[in-house]
């Protein structure tokens, strides 16, 4: 384990002997931190915090410490982080509340950029960008394969399906459907992130499909419940990814951009 001698860290931290931890970090007594992860310099890691494999944390990032909400009284809430995250400068991490679940989740292979931040008891899945200054208010899903734009806002409680894309300087005060892009204040989609469909391969017979899914919902006119009949009646769960974008429109609880 190559510790900088600057560095504190409670004797109760469970590190894995691979770890590097650079000069100036402070890891309290109830933080794990699994092999091959990198804390630069200059990094706070608090609470009940769960850091998993190969992340790399950069200088003056916050990871795990109590979160704002003024109903915490300090229950011993979590963060659980999995692998391969890199969480750059100045970014912070809140643990959970007992309003909750009690934990904040951070999949694997996210990138953090510089001063974002993630709310408590909000849930992160994989392989997502957070541009600079991009916050999560607490509570908030986010899926798979998201971006969201420099300095983009997420009101607590939403939810931001998979492979959707928010512009920067988006305020998203309700859900993004899943594959939408959105952007403005408040937050307005402006069509499917054809592009990065393709880059991932996507078959053309499906962006079309989706394509024609997008032109009900948000093109017709039509009221929300008559575009998910429409697209319903037209056999969409044949096509999983029509499907999945229905189904992400039809669990919304606080309503979708439009």
């Amino acid at each position: 384990m190559a510790i900088h001698p600057t560095t504190l860290i409670d004797s109760k931290a469970e590190i894995d002997p691979s770890v590097e931890i650079g000069p100036f970090c402070v890891i309290g007594p109830n933080v794990k931190i699994g092999a091959g992860s990198v804390i630069k310099s200059h990094v706070v890691i608090n609470g009940h915090t769960t850091i998993g494999c190969n992340n790399e944390i950069y200088q003056f990032a916050s990871v795990g410490e109590a979160n704002q909400d003024k109903k915490y009284k300090g229950e011993p809430t979590q963060l659980v982080i999995g692998d391969n995250n890199v969480i750059r400068e100045n970014a912070t991490i809140h643990r959970g509340t007992v309003q909750d679940n009690g934990v904040t989740v951070i999949g694997s292979h996210n990138l953090f950029m510089a001063s974002t931040h993630v709310g408590h008891d909000c849930i992160v899945g994989d392989h997502n960008i957070m541009a600079n200054f991009a916050a999560l208010a607490g509570h908030v899903r986010v899926g798979d394969h998201v971006i969201l734009g420099g300095y983009t806002g997420v009101h607590q409680f939403c939810q931001v399906n998979s492979f959707s894309m928010c512009g920067m300087g988006s305020m998203v005060s309700k859900d993004v459907p899943r594959y939408v892009m959105v952007s403005g204040s408040p937050a307005k989609a402006h069509g499917m992130n054809f592009e990065g469909m393709r880059r991932r391969g996507v078959p053309a017979e499906i962006i079309r499909a989706l394509r024609t899914a997008y032109k009900t919902v948000y093109l017709k006119g039509l009221t929300l419940e008559a575009a998910l009949q429409e697209l319903e009646k037209e056999g969409v769960f044949g096509i999983p990814e029509v499907a999945d974008f229905t189904l992400s429109i039809r669990h919304s609880k606080r309503g979708i951009v439009r």
